[in-house]
């Protein structure tokens, strides 16, 4: 399926693997500033729609209330369903509304999640978790303990965050470094994964890692440098891989005995040279690749696929959408916004 320049080729059963568990998928590209949903239009055809939001960056899916939260250049947004349960607007199941926007600046923030308090966000600029706040640009929540004070200077590349039992409860940082961009110089090895409640190192020696997510018991992390999906062994601090995936990873998300993961292609320069990843594609005799994968968390196998060819050369977030069939989204930048009405009766 092409769209807007754009060329979107599922592996054979990738269709047949949304519809027999009842899923789509959004996902989001900072570089074409987009949020995209995959569904299907009917047994057989792909449904590929996307929104333009500039530097589209982190989702959060509410599992209450299953609202969609969008962190992009400036804002973070909350999306809520117009339609009732059976309607559907134009074929849509789904016509997410951005409902309320929260004006946080420039922080360059990364994974977006929802704990019991709410919603909260990875603010990369400042080095903190943050929360959206009625008054200021944000609310600062925690920060990891070798972060000597708050400044806007993006000094470990804090970038990916877990919750577990309505909790942060992990995250990711690209070094532990306390200076403006040290992390630029701790790419291949220096990666961290870090325990918010204890305030403690629980993994390190990781390159660029991404998209901690807690999922039936374990940590799953992305070591994005060296193209790997795999869990942090929490007793021996070992980051275990489970499969390799040709691309540098981020964005992950779970349903059932799967993961979808994103995979972007590396830009060509500093922040992704001299990674392992280049190594191992070369090893393989594979070019990277931009797409999600699906891969069975039983088996390590890559199961399905969707590559994604044209413009979109990277992703960042993931999310899976459960009971799903064809997802739409309303943005700012069209007429239908003014339309769109939402009663509670």
């Amino acid at each position: 399926m092409t769209q807007n320049k754009l060329e979107f080729n599922g592996s054979r059963q990738f269709c047949s693997w949304l519809i027999e568990h009842n899923i789509s998928l959004s996902f989001s590209t900072y570089q074409a500033g987009k949020l995209f949903f995959i569904g299907m239009q009917d047994e057989a055809k792909m449904s590929v729609f996307e929104r333009t939001f500039a530097r589209c960056m982190g989702i959060g899916l509410d599992p209450k209330t299953m609202s969609l939260w969008v962190a992009n250049l400036y804002q973070l947004w909350r999306f809520e369903n117009a339609l009732k349960p059976g309607q559907s607007h134009q074929g849509f199941d789904r016509v997410y509304v951005p409902q309320v926007g929260y004006t946080t600046g420039d922080v360059d923030a990364h994974d977006v999640a929802i704990d019991d308090e709410g919603v909260l966000f990875v603010n990369t600029l400042f080095s903190c978790l943050a929360r959206p706040s009625d008054q200021y640009s944000f609310e600062s929540i925690w920060q990891p303990p070798h972060i000597s004070k708050l400044a806007a200077e993006d000094r470990c590349h804090l970038n990916g965050l877990a919750t577990k039992d309505g909790q942060a409860a992990y995250v990711t940082c690209v070094s532990q470094t306390d200076v403006n961009e040290g992390w630029r110089e701790h790419r291949q090895t220096g990666g961290v994964v870090i325990d918010v409640q204890n305030n403690e190192v629980v993994a390190d020696g990781l390159s660029m890692p991404h998209s901690p997510r807690w999922y039936n018991g374990k940590l799953w992390v992305l070591n994005s440098g060296e193209g790997e999906f795999g869990y942090i062994d929490l007793t021996s601090g070992r980051f275990e891989p489970v499969a390799f995936c040709p691309g540098y990873l981020r964005g992950m998300s779970f349903h059932g005995d799967y993961a979808v993961v994103g995979l972007s292609k590396p830009r060509g320069n500093k922040t992704f040279e001299g990674l392992k990843l280049h190594e191992k594609l070369e090893a393989k005799k594979v070019q990277p690749r931009c797409g999600l994968q699906v891969i069975n968390l039983n088996t390590g196998d890559v199961v399905h696929e969707l590559r994604i060819e044209g413009v979109v050369e990277e992703l960042y977030d993931v999310c899976i959408l459960p009971g799903v069939k064809r997802p739409m989204a309303i943005g700012f930048m069209n007429e239908e916004i003014r339309r769109v009405l939402s009663l509670p009766f």
